[in-house]
């Protein structure tokens, strides 16, 4: 399955992502351009910028996910 395809089922299960996560879970380096895909495809991806200290960082989610974290699982899907 392509890098697309397991971080959007993932956003559907309900997960949030920052690109050190999605390079941990996914080994993608470039989650701004995923997610830019995404959104051109129709998905409602929410941004939320994270701060620590003087660093900030982007977490991507959905607002209305179709699934839940457990139901990604099964489906062979990381934690």
């Amino acid at each position: 399955m392509s890098q697309n395809k397991q971080i959007k089922h993932y956003l559907e299960s309900g997960g949030k992502l920052t690109p050190i996560d999605a390079l941990d879970k996914f080994g993608c380096f470039r989650l701004a351009a995923v997610v830019h895909n995404l959104r051109e495809e129709g998905l409602e991806v929410e941004t939320k910028i994270i701060k620590n200290g003087q660093k900030s960082f982007a977490q991507y989610y959905l607002k209305n996910p179709t699934g839940n974290k457990d139901q990604y699982k099964l489906f062979g899907g990381v934690k």
